[in-house]
């Protein structure tokens, strides 16, 4: 029996570091909340194993108290330094991928907060390691919203994040997604504040249970980064990115059943810039003018709408292949520029 156990010794301890929330740790702890932001931690763990030179066995261990963290640590001997050293470590190998979002997240990462043994309980700094990465140096730790001065601090914070985010390319609203919960109840004796703890919840439970309270308004956000350059132009790709998600969404484009396709046309898609008309300022046209010969024209939809009927009149192109075109001529009139000239092309190739 004893040599059985001590078989298994092994097996148990490898299961106890892939899980490490299901342990049972000895040493006082606020209810867990440690995976309440999981898309960010699975971000950083897909960022850090590309190289994981200390051996940190996951990202998760930096947002736990130092006794508990200490256990995935690697070779990280200071434990209240776990989240930064992680942090540094996945931004680095995002950087050198030059993969923005894996970067974003790194910083978001840097900035939650962190398990204290108690309600309003402020974390430990990290002050034994200097960070790599100066957009890292540049950030601390979310505190637990009930303790003193968190409000003020944990905006400053966010403030901070979203400028370090902007410096990088990427979207600084995203700086949000580090925002934390409502302040918890000082001495409430179950430590539970207003959390949540989801391993199994890619979105985060944060977000899926709509406990994340804000610590800025987005217009908090983009005067923090107004003088940093190229930071309108990263909220606004994002914002047409996500409503020409939406619009795909709504169009239904499916390139298995054919919803848009060439037909008897040879080239269907759009041209955004100077057009050959004479029109002195960059509208949309056509690319093949012999097939759908139309003047160029500043909203999209005057363009799309002309080749969809086309396709139907002079393509032979069935009906269902013609409201699919017109479904998507309708998503691209929501974008602008050649995010809409792009997003019609798209739907036009499948």
């Amino acid at each position: 029996m004893k040599q059985q156990i001590l078989a298994l010794a092994p097996l148990l301890l490898t299961a106890a570091v892939a899980h490490p929330t299901t342990k049972l740790y000895k040493v006082k702890r606020e209810v867990p909340q440690e995976h309440s932001h999981q898309a960010v931690l699975d971000k950083v763990d897909e960022a850090l194993n590309l190289n994981n030179p200390d051996g940190i066995v996951a990202s998760v261990f930096g947002l736990l108290g130092a006794a508990a963290a200490a256990e995935g640590a690697g070779n990280i001997a200071d434990a209240d330094c776990l989240q930064q050293a992680t942090a540094d470590q996945a931004f680095t190998n995002a950087k050198e991928i030059g993969d923005i979002d894996l970067m974003t997240n790194a910083l978001i990462f840097r900035a939650l907060e962190r398990n204290t043994g108690e309600v309003g309980l402020v974390s430990v700094p990290c002050e034994s390691i200097q960070a790599v990465n100066p957009e890292i140096a540049a950030l601390q730790q979310h505190q637990d919203p009930a303790s003193d001065g968190a409000a003020e601090l944990n905006k400053e914070i966010t403030l901070e994040l979203a400028r370090q985010i902007a410096s990088i390319g990427g979207n600084p609203l995203d700086a949000l997604e580090a925002s934390t919960f409502a302040p918890g109840e000082i001495g409430d004796p179950t430590a539970a504040g207003n959390t949540c703890n989801d391993e199994n919840d890619p979105a985060g439970c944060i977000n899926t249970l709509g406990l994340r309270v804000d610590d800025a308004s987005e217009d908090e956000i983009l005067a923090a980064v107004q003088d940093i350059d190229g930071a309108a132009d990263a909220v606004d790709d994002a914002d047409n990115a996500d409503v020409a998600d939406d619009a795909a969404d709504d169009a239904d484009v499916n390139a298995s059943t054919g919803a848009i396709s060439l037909g008897a046309c040879s080239d269907v898609s759009i041209v955004f810039g100077t057009p050959s008309d004479g029109r002195n300022e960059d509208a949309f046209e056509a690319a093949d003018l012999a097939t759908f010969p139309h003047g160029s024209a500043l909203n999209i939809r005057v363009i799309s709408d002309f080749i969809c009927t086309q396709l139907g009149n002079k393509c032979g192109a069935s009906d269902a292949i013609v409201a699919g075109c017109q479904a998507a001529s309708a998503a691209a009139s929501e974008l602008t520029g050649q995010a809409a000239a792009d997003f019609f092309n798209n739907a036009a190739s499948n």
